[in-house]
């Protein structure tokens, strides 16, 4: 590997390695305002989660490029024993981004439970008061007074 080559992946690697700590720290402030139920602040973050997400996307396909060259089969092991015979310092950092991913990627499942659980809880609300309008039914189309026969005085009568 040229000294070019390995300056290269060594960058790649290290951008790719901020990135993915940056979607970490998106995921725990979307996680914190789930649990906050901050929803404003909420969207201005899922814009940015989706910006970075598409970065991230960016990065692993130019590291694939990168290691295409060196490593046949692009998958996590292989890269991992390339990286173990031939560069040390990307293999470190290679092993973090691998962590973080994994964190990101349970972080993200919390948060889409989370979502599903307000969803829930939205829809279970949404029923009950839809319900409870439907059963107090105290005016119809007409705006007059709305009771059956038998219920005692209207409203506002003596």
């Amino acid at each position: 590997m040229s000294h070019a080559d390995h300056t290269t992946l060594m960058t790649a690697f290290s951008d790719e390695r901020l990135a993915v700590r940056g979607f970490v720290d998106l995921l725990l402030q979307e996680q914190s305002l789930l649990t906050e139920n901050s929803i404003d602040p909420l969207l201005i973050l899922a814009e940015k989660k989706s910006a970075e997400a598409v970065r991230l996307n960016e990065l692993a396909e130019s590291r694939r490029r990168l290691l295409e060259k060196y490593v046949g089969v692009l998958s996590s092991a292989a890269i991992q024993s390339w990286l173990e015979a031939h560069n040390h310092e990307c293999l470190l950092i290679w092993q973090e981004i691998c962590t973080l991913a994994a964190q990101a990627g349970q972080l993200n499942n919390v948060n889409g439970e989370l979502i599903q659980m307000k969803l829930r809880h939205n829809q279970q609300s949404l029923t009950a008061l839809t319900r409870a309008v439907s059963q107090a039914n105290l005016y119809g189309p007409d705006g007059q007074t709305n009771f059956s026969a038998g219920t005692g005085r209207s409203l506002g009568s003596v």
